[in-house]
């Protein structure tokens, strides 16, 4: 399985339009944080967990052809306002599967009528295959995948589990029972937006008691802003196995 992060960033993205915060101005190239979101590959399948504005920039850079499906974590605009730009691998594959919550599809629905729509549908768009997902696992051809329930602030949002890996974002509370179906991980994926208390995200501290909680192998941190500060210097401080993703980083289990 390999795990291609196309985007690490908060909801603005690094650096922030017009920003002259030093993160924002650094010249590192793990400082420049699109928006979040990862790119799931094993056999021959590939998936997209959540496509947000920058979508287009994140598959060309990603130089990723085909796409088997897209999954959403929830509904905010930093991880669907890309549904659009699915347009390309439409034209080439026919209708896209898309995997969301009961809620998520309504949204998008609303959003985005003009692709769900069944009369009067203008050629150039592009047609999804709805498919619900639910709190108990669904397959993905060969890949079963776990959905694990964690709340953004009153917000539910879904985190994926798949095998060995997990892949969490926008979380600020999770239950015990839900901790349950992440042990024994090879790669924890986790949300860490800024060492300060946030009302609708894990800080550096929730997320590393978290990662002490499961022991995972490694754990990566995602969906970070520019106020938790240089990525050089917040990894020095980390745990041996514990760093920051950052765009365009892959790993392979």
């Amino acid at each position: 399985m390999k795990i291609t992060f196309l985007g690490t960033g908060t909801s603005q993205g690094i650096p922030v339009i017009g920003s002259t915060h030093p993160v924002c101005l650094s010249e590192n190239f793990k400082d420049k944080r699109l928006r979040v979101s990862v790119l799931v590959e094993w056999d021959n399948y590939t998936y997209v967990i959540d496509c947000g504005p920058d979508f287009r920039t994140q598959m060309i850079r990603a130089n990723c052809g085909r796409i088997d499906g897209v999954i959403f974590t929830h509904e905010h605009a930093d991880h669907t306002a890309g549904l659009d730009d699915i347009r390309p691998y439409f034209f080439r594959q026919g209708d896209i599967p898309i995997y969301a919550h009961q809620r998520v599809l309504g949204e998008l629905r609303r959003r985005f009528d003009y692709i769900f729509a069944t009369e009067n549908k203008y050629p150039g768009v592009p047609s999804v295959i709805e498919n619900e997902v639910k709190n108990e696992p669904f397959m993905l051809h060969n890949m079963q995948v776990v959905p694990i329930e964690g709340y953004h602030y009153k917000l539910q949002v879904f985190g994926y589990r798949f095998d060995r890996f997990a892949y969490l974002t926008d979380m600020k509370t999770i239950s015990e029972t839900e901790l349950e179906k992440l042990k024994n991980l090879d790669v924890l994926v986790i949300n860490a937006l800024r060492e300060e208390e946030h009302i609708s995200h894990f800080n550096l501290e929730q997320a590393l008691e978290i990662i002490t909680k499961l022991q995972p192998k490694k754990a990566y941190l995602t969906h970070i802003s520019h106020h938790l500060g240089f990525h050089d210097d917040v990894e020095s401080r980390l745990p041996e196995n514990v760093f920051l993703a950052y765009d365009e980083l892959q790993i392979t289990l």
